[in-house]
């Protein structure tokens, strides 16, 4: 059975911060931008599971580091702050136009995810989205990947899964798909023969 399905991961795949997270927030945080995104990222994983509100955990966290800019603004001038990639759009429309199911998998809470839809609008690009929030686990958990096969009514050789996260990759064979790892700076040339390889 070949190739029916694409997953395509969305930071380092399809988008990227300009710059990169720690020059986005030393405007707020100065020399301390590694300490304060290292303490984001260690707390976020309930936020991309769904369980907690990203925001007020945000919040917290500037409070703690002396930021007197509201929340809401900090993440919007930081986390929404990204540059869609062209050439990887450009990517997902022409393997549609084979006739394959490209969907979007990417670990994300949900005020990214609005973000994500309704401005850089991936509900359009995409045939579906899932985003570890809405689906109740993030990558690398193999359950992720799990109830995706589920929700596109695949086999894992039927899919194949692209990210910049080789743990991330790693699970997606564990359970079964094909996966790639790859990311913006690698170049689409190099993705392209990764995807020739499939038959794509």
């Amino acid at each position: 059975m070949g190739i029916g399905h694409v997953l395509f991961d969305a930071d380092g795949v399809l988008q990227e911060l300009p710059g990169g997270w720690r020059e986005r927030v030393r405007p707020y945080l100065g020399d301390r931008a590694e300490e304060f995104l290292e303490l984001t990222w260690r707390e976020e994983w309930p936020c991309l599971e769904g369980a907690v509100d990203y925001l007020p955990m945000l919040a917290r966290h500037l409070e703690l580091f002396g930021v007197a800019v509201p929340a809401e603004r900090f993440f919007y001038d930081v986390w929404c702050d990204v540059r869609v990639d062209e050439h990887s759009v450009a990517l997902v429309g022409a393997l549609r136009a084979q006739g394959l199911g490209v969907h979007l998998a990417t670990n994300q809470e949900m005020h990214r995810t609005a973000h994500m839809r309704d401005v850089l609008g991936y509900d359009r690009l995409f045939e579906r989205s899932f985003y570890s929030w809405q689906v109740g686990h993030a990558k690398p958990s193999p359950r992720f990947f799990e109830v995706v096969l589920e929700e596109i009514r695949a086999t894992g050789e039927n899919v194949l899964f692209i990210d910049d996260s080789l743990d991330n990759v790693v699970s997606a064979r564990a359970v079964g798909l094909h996966a790639v790892h790859w990311s913006l700076e690698l170049g689409h040339d190099h993705l392209r023969t990764l995807l020739a390889g499939f038959g794509l």
